[in-house]
Formats: C-alpha cells, structure tokens, sequence
C-alpha cells in the first residue's frame, strides 16, 4: 500500500473509542492480571485503530464519536425526571433511562462492527460481555 497513511487519532479520541467498545482502560499497554485473555481481541482494535485509512478516522470521529458522546451526556439528565410520574398533560416516560441506555448501546455496537472488533469485556453486560467467576 504505497502511500498509505494512517488516520492519526488523538489521545483522548482512543480512550473514547477503547472505553464505548467496552474494553478497560489501557495504561502503559503491560499485560497484568486478568487482561491476557482479553488481549487477542484488544491488540486487534488497537491494530485497526494504527492502520485506519484517513477516510474510516474521520467516520469513526464525525460518526460515531460525536454521536456517542451526545448520547452519552443525554443519559445523566434522565435523573431530573426520576421524582415526577406525571405532571399535567405531561407524561413522563418511566423507561427513559433505560432507553436511553440502549440507545447508546446500540451506537457502541454499530461502532464495533465498523472497526471489525468484538464488543469488549466492559461492554454493559450484553453481548460481548465476559465475565470470570472463581
């Protein structure tokens, strides 16, 4: 690929991305316990993030990012409502968080088919999720 080069995400942009496909925080990138069982599919999303072409970077960032962190924001403000049931005309929805949630679930799970990657270890407990019992 002559003359490829990679979409640059900034710093800030990569913890976004780890953190809405629902994998842990990355650190130093050293492998510590439990994460060696998770860094097959960990080393695979950070190898699509360095080798994104400059058109999938700007998807993934004027997508998905802007997007997720809209409807991330959106989910703290349902706790306005959760004291009112009603209130005139005005019906409140009992499910909103719980919509909204599943909103932005849903945005992650978009956003980890486009990067090819399965969801995550920290992925809300849904698909993807894994859990180790002893």
């Amino acid at each position: 690929m002559s003359g490829f080069v990679a979409y640059q995400f900034t710093a800030a942009q990569l913890v976004d991305i780890r953190r809405f496909c629902g994998y842990p925080a990355y650190g130093d990138g050293g492998v510590v316990f439990p994460f060696p069982w998770i860094m097959r599919t960990y080393l695979a999303l950070e190898y699509r993030l360095q080798h994104m072409s400059a058109a999938e970077g700007a998807v993934v960032v004027t997508t998905y990012l802007t997007n997720l962190n809209t409807l991330e924001a959106a989910i703290p403000g349902t706790s306005a409502n959760l004291d009112t049931d009603a209130a005139a005309v005005w019906i409140h929805n009992k499910n909103e968080q719980r919509d909204r949630d599943r909103l932005f679930d849903s945005w992650r799970k978009r956003l980890c088919q486009f990067l090819g990657v399965p969801p995550g270890p920290e992925f809300g407990g849904g698909e993807g999720s894994m859990r180790i019992v002893v």
